[in-house]
């Protein structure tokens, strides 16, 4: 059982034993600033596995996270995407390295607080990623990458619960943590903003630039272009003397680009390292529903194959902000079909 000291894997825990699994409980050590004290949540886990009864490790995969996570998150900025960092940490760390110390330790499941739920088809004898109940809490889209391997040795709980019951059954068991607020930062970024974040890791300072129109033409001068994303209309610095937004980001030459409104919207994208959940490989065009960012209802698209483990996919109805470096998820109602990241 992967135990965070949330609220969400310590109930799932708890139902776990009350269900006569025998579960063992894991943290993960993912990232601490050089003389930072330990992550209190590893205290809360730790302490909740006691009172479960159950055995609890504390995982060391600060060399796996920098190398998987860290690493790519500030490349990926550098290079004027707009990353997110749980897809490569749940395909790498929470269902990659954690799940191979699960089996090393002789468990037959690994499971998470994750909102999503999997269940096997024996038609097409695969397993296959669903939504969960509670679609403001629905996780899918994060997961996408997850391979039949790792998806047949999980367990998703909350899947079929609801954030507020889950809260109330976390106090009916008296679980010490059961009104933790959420968090809503990246883990390894709280309280800093992504630049700053970058310089402390790295050392690396952002790189002033130019501010562009569409034509090339120098409206201003930029902080630096990680400090800018896809879509944003307030900080840029600079008055316009109406609305203006980021509409993109060119790193080779370290510009970013001003435009209106209408430049925001596209009905196509191309996205690479694409993973299908229900069959390996796409041969011919399908229509499905595609969002582009986490909190957003998926639009119909037709997703086109490409050589190179990419796609091209086409929108009903342009999209407003379509952000390289974000991840494209298809969806056949609440079947995950797949996703990718965009280019």
């Amino acid at each position: 059982m992967a135990m965070s000291g949330g609220v969400d894997s310590s109930t799932t825990a708890a139902l776990l034993c009350e269900s006569g699994y025998d579960v063992t409980g894991v943290t993960l050590k993912l990232y601490a600033r050089p003389g930072q004290a330990e992550n209190p949540d590893i205290a809360i886990a730790r302490g909740i596995a006691k009172q479960l009864g159950i055995p609890h490790h504390l995982l060391d995969l600060q060399t796996e996270f920098a190398e998987h996570v860290i690493k790519r998150f500030i490349g990926d900025y550098r290079n004027g995407k707009t990353p997110n960092p749980c897809v490569y940490c749940n395909r790498h760390i929470k269902f990659g390295a954690l799940l191979n110390f699960a089996e090393s330790l002789g468990c037959d499941k690994l499971a998470t607080g994750h909102y999503a739920t999997v269940d096997y088809d024996p038609a097409s004898k695969r397993y296959l990623l669903k939504k969960a109940a509670d679609k403001h809490k629905d996780q899918s889209y994060v997961l996408y990458s997850l391979n039949q391997r790792q998806l047949s040795k999980v367990l998703f709980p909350m899947g079929s619960k609801i954030k507020t019951a889950v809260r109330e059954l976390a106090k009916e068991k008296g679980l010490p943590n059961h009104q933790k607020p959420e968090s809503q930062d990246i883990c390894f970024v709280k309280g800093m903003s992504y630049s700053e974040f970058i310089k402390d890791y790295s050392g690396d300072t952002a790189i002033p630039g130019d501010f562009v129109d569409n034509e090339g033409n120098k409206l201003g001068t930029h902080e630096g272009i990680i400090n800018y994303t896809i879509g944003q209309r307030k900080g840029l610095g600079i008055a316009f003397g109406e609305p203006k937004y980021v509409v993109a980001k060119l790193a080779e030459k370290n510009k970013v680009v001003i435009g209106e409104e209408r430049d925001l919207y596209s009905n196509k994208l191309t996205a690479e390292a694409v993973n299908f959940i229900p069959f390996d490989t796409l041969t011919a065009p399908l229509k499905t529903t595609a969002k582009v960012r986490y909190n957003q209802e998926p639009a119909p698209a037709t997703i086109h194959p490409l050589e190179g483990n990419k796609v091209h996919v086409e929108f009903t109805a342009p999209q407003r902000a379509i952000t390289p470096g974000q991840h494209v998820v298809f969806y056949d109602g609440n079947i995950v079909v797949g996703g990718g990241m965009i280019l």
